[in-house]
């Protein structure tokens, strides 16, 4: 289901350290600290300096991706305001 304007993804727990496991596991996040909230341990990460720089990777092309989208977007309707019908 989409999320609506506002809506946080929710992830489980299982879900969540399985991701940070193998992000750490890759060297991008490392452990930072861990703590116990009402009887359940709670893991703090951050990123390495091969995270930061692969984040940054993946931004830039995310950045990319939406600027070509919008590309084609604006030339469909400037095609379409011209009355080419395509």
């Amino acid at each position: 289901m989409p999320l609506s304007p506002g809506e946080r993804v929710r992830l489980r727990a299982g879900t969540l350290y399985a991701a940070l496991d193998r992000l750490e596991g890759e060297g991008l996040v490392e452990a930072e600290r861990e703590e116990v909230v009402d009887g359940r341990a709670r893991r703090h990460c951050r990123l390495t300096p091969a995270g930061e720089e692969r984040l940054a990777a993946e931004t830039g092309q995310l950045r990319r991706n939406v600027e070509t989208a919008t590309a084609r977007l604006r030339s469909r309707h400037d095609l379409g305001t011209l009355g080419s019908g395509a």
